[in-house]
């Protein structure tokens, strides 16, 4: 069965947080990419002052001249240089001016580069995902998202640019969002002076376009546009885990979010702010997750000191192991006092993305 490989000797928790957290933007965005990597932003609009959607790779840049030079029509892209200062960006052209525009643009240009074999570790028909994204002038602003009936609306006003296929998020390099939700249960010690924690965690099927194998947050999803961040909880602790929705809507938390910027073995860039919840199942509430719609294999209801030992050998994916490091900072069994990695954590846990470098 696909899955992950134990790692020997164990990772410490910052080493955790690092393999996810991966990715820094340098002077000219050349950053950890290597000196080959010269990343060129996409911004909304041709102006060189227009927000910053996502960061592009040189081959993404290349095949977007290449389909511009050879298409009949006026092309969908325009393409920056500034002579005194070397700066380049890619945007929408002129013309493509309203959110239906720009998700028009984009659905045509991720079908076809899907259908014509481009990238196929990222948008083959097996990595599809048939969802779409929504993506923000400002990824730290309001998820403003006005429907699916009409994107225009509200005119072009709105934080909420256009919209986009999950799967091509990595070739573009934008922020994408999603939720994680931990369920646990409180357990009293064998002393019974204190209580420990027990973590329901589901193995991701082998069928599962990304991480087949894997150890996974008890519930965890993207979200799509037009859900609500706490829809989302209910919607994928359901499909899912079959948790009930009056069970997530009475005992599930928000807890704050995680944001961290990864770079794929591949090479594509993946910035991400995961949502965080917490649901603590009351003693003898007879809730016990199961799979549903065959994302998950199976669930097991661990101890917390066997979660770490999954985490510390590499067996969980990448940000969900991240989220429960968070588990751990929030709950205090992480503190200052016993991590010497504590304040580097933290901080990482909770980045910019490095968002303001993007278009520098």
């Amino acid at each position: 069965m696909p899955g992950p490989t134990p790692i020997s000797p164990p990772q410490t928790f910052l080493q955790i947080v690092q393999s996810c957290d991966n990715f820094r933007v340098a002077g000219k965005r050349h950053s950890n990419a290597g000196p080959e990597e010269r990343l060129v932003p996409w911004l909304l609009t041709p102006s060189p002052t227009s927000p910053a959607l996502g960061l592009l790779r040189p081959e993404v840049v290349a095949q977007l001249r290449k389909e511009a030079a050879e298409s009949s029509s006026d092309s969908s892209w325009f393409f920056g240089h500034d002579q005194t200062t070397g700066r380049e960006w890619v945007s929408f052209a002129e013309g493509i001016n309203t959110p239906s525009a720009r998700s028009r643009v984009m659905k045509e240009l991720c079908e076809r580069w899907r259908d014509t074999g481009l990238w196929p570790d990222e948008i083959s028909p097996r990595k599809w995902r048939n969802e779409l994204y929504p993506v923000y002038r400002n990824p730290f602003g309001h998820r403003d998202y006005p429907g699916n009936a009409d994107e225009d609306a509200h005119g072009d006003t709105l934080n909420y640019a256009f919209r986009m296929e999950r799967a091509a998020s990595g070739l573009f390099g934008i922020v994408t969002y999603g939720v994680h939700m931990t369920v646990y249960e409180e357990v009293p010690s064998e002393d019974g002076k204190q209580l420990e924690y027990k973590v329901w965690v589901p193995r991701r099927a082998a069928t599962k376009q990304t991480w087949p194998g894997y150890l996974d947050n008890s519930v965890a999803g993207g979200i799509e546009a037009g859900l609500g961040v706490f829809n989302c909880v209910v919607k994928e602790a359901m499909e899912e885990a079959s948790i009930p929705e009056d069970v997530v809507r009475r005992h599930a938390r928000p807890t704050g979010s995680i944001s961290y910027f990864l770079r794929t073995p591949r090479g594509w860039l993946q910035p991400e702010v995961e949502y965080v919840y917490d649901l603590c199942l009351p003693p003898n509430s007879g809730v016990q997750p199961q799979p549903l719609d065959g994302e998950v294999e199976s669930f097991e209801l661990l101890p917390l000191d066997k979660v770490v030992e999954h985490m510390r050998a590499g067996m969980f994916k990448y940000n969900c192991a991240i989220v429960l490091v968070d588990f751990m900072v929030r709950k205090g069994i992480i503190t200052p006092d016993n991590e010497p990695d504590y304040q580097e954590i933290v901080t990482r846990l909770h980045g910019r993305l490095d968002y303001d470098m993007w278009a520098a």
